[in-house]
């Protein structure tokens, strides 16, 4: 498996000039799915927690990311939460309270479409939040992650990057599609206007929320096909270091009932019952 993308710094540090043809794309993408699928069981056995945060541009193509990530997986052992303004009950909590709620249990996976970092992003650059607000946020944002990695949580952050050029192709692409011009709604385009101060904001998160236990990884996405693999893969390698994948061997009861039944030769029962020990 291919090393993650390196931990983010600033924006204009992102080499957007990542590309792969079809024969490529379709190769990697069948390991990675290969290894998603390793990796989900993994946790299950081990009873694992793992947090994905998709974060992006709009219009970058962060529904495609998630899609491509749990398709091969099996949807019992994860949860996607796509995240927009919090509801009327949720504006009179904590702004992280609506996350904790949403945190995976043992053995799953919870992939979040947007996230906490909303507090130094939109809310920030919108002011939904009060200046003292959002700049207490990242002490808080990092004691919040810090509490998870201490307990055993992995959490891979991934920002889908692209130029303001290419974002106002897609938004206009993304317009004369009636599949996807549902999508659209007035703030898409005055983030537009406002994209100077996101990427401020953006390179400020990057600086301040980077932790080693959990840092920012910007994934080059001018192709959209270079942005997909990229980003599969950061998560696949993040979520597999230093992680035991051997599975468990078949049980013993199915390889006795499988033999009793005259579906198994006996040695062959006996050598999948054995298997190979976790750790090993």
């Amino acid at each position: 498996m291919p090393h993650p993308l390196p931990p983010a710094s600033r924006l204009s540090d992102v080499d957007l000039r990542g590309a792969l043809d079809k024969s490529a794309y379709k190769k990697r993408h069948g390991l990675v799915r290969t290894r998603l699928r390793e990796i989900q069981l993994a946790y299950k056995f081990a009873d694992k927690r793992a947090v994905v945060l998709i974060e992006g541009w709009d219009a970058v193509g962060k529904g495609g990311v998630i899609r491509r990530l749990t398709s091969p997986l099996d949807p019992r052992g994860y949860h996607v939460w796509p995240i927009g303004a919090p509801t009327e009950e949720e504006r009179g909590e904590h702004y992280l309270q609506r996350f904790w709620r949403r945190l995976p249990p043992a053995g799953v996976m919870a992939v979040f479409d947007r996230s906490w970092y909303g507090r130094v992003l939109v809310e920030r650059v919108e002011g939904f939040a009060k200046a003292a607000d959002w700049k207490r946020g990242y002490g808080e944002i990092n004691a919040f992650e810090k509490m998870l990695t201490d307990d055993g949580v992995r959490i891979v952050k991934l920002f889908l990057h692209i130029s303001a050029e290419t974002q106002s192709a897609r938004l206009l692409d993304r317009m004369t599609d009636p599949l996807e011009a549902w999508k659209m709604t007035p703030s898409d385009l005055r983030n537009v206007e406002l994209r100077p101060e996101y990427e401020a904001a953006i390179d400020e998160m990057f600086e301040r929320c980077s932790p080693r236990n959990a840092p920012w990884h910007a994934v080059p996405f001018a192709q959209k096909a270079f942005g997909r693999i990229a980003a599969l893969e950061t998560v696949a390698s993040c979520l597999s270091e230093g992680l035991d994948m051997a599975l468990p061997p078949l049980d013993e009861k199915v390889a006795a009932a499988a033999r009793k039944a005259g579906l198994l030769p006996a040695a062959k029962a006996k050598a999948l019952a054995r298997g190979r020990k976790r750790g090993s």
